[in-house]
């Protein structure tokens, strides 16, 4: 039997304007609703969390140093602390279910080191699995429906990773927020020529499956 997952990427309250000395992407504090129905669709539902250290060699103390190349092998890029388990940045935006409610999860970037983008694997020369793979081909899933946070970071290679290995993705507009037009735009001319599926809303997926079932 074919299934399909639903999976939210980092719909984590520091990606949201609840907490504005993070990394408050506009509007991800609002897409609750949005991947609820997306999931309502799915047999299977999957949640991501940033788990970081505030003493994480990438971390830099304000976002005017943010975003400047670093010669790591895992983290390519500086940002300012985020995501540190115990704070309120750290925790699912409101109108999620609780962590045990989902059927898989990832927590990406635990060792200070790391500063993964994508879900699938926890470096970033794509050596060492998350298992997410692994447990979406075991549960034998061949349609994977993505939202999250920001759709031009964390949504987007998550949706490539998930794509080269094998599995039809379907990135939900509806369920996403990014960060800028120029890179949204570009993050979609992407994942569109990988032949990721982006649709508007979950409507378009119920079309979409509709039309795979037929």
């Amino acid at each position: 039997m074919k299934r399909i997952a639903a999976i939210d990427v980092d719909v984590q309250n520091c990606f949201t304007p609840v907490c504005p000395d993070e990394l408050p992407v506009a509007e991800g504090h609002l897409i609750a609703g949005a991947l609820n129905a997306q999931a309502a669709l799915a047999d299977l539902r999957v949640m991501t969390k940033d788990a970081h250290t505030p003493q994480a060699p990438w971390v830099v103390p304000s976002h005017a140093q943010m975003l400047q190349p670093l010669p790591l092998a895992n983290a390519d890029l500086t940002w300012v602390a985020h995501a540190v388990p115990g704070t309120k940045g750290f925790e699912l935006i409101d109108g999620l279910p609780s962590v045990l409610d989902y059927d898989f999860v990832v927590y990406k970037g635990i060792e200070p080191e790391l500063h993964p983008y994508g879900a699938c694997y926890h470096d970033l020369a794509e050596r060492l699995s998350t298992g997410l793979i692994e447990w979406l081909r075991q549960q034998q899933v061949e349609l994977v429906l993505v939202g999250g946070l920001a759709l031009d970071y964390c949504v987007k290679t998550s949706a490539l990773q998930l794509r080269r290995a094998g599995f039809e993705v379907v990135v939900n507009l509806a369920a996403s927020r990014g960060i800028a037009a120029d890179s949204i735009s570009t993050a979609i001319h992407e994942m569109t020529a990988a032949g990721i599926h982006i649709v508007a809303d979950e409507q378009a997926i119920k079309s979409l499956c509709a039309a795979r079932a037929a």
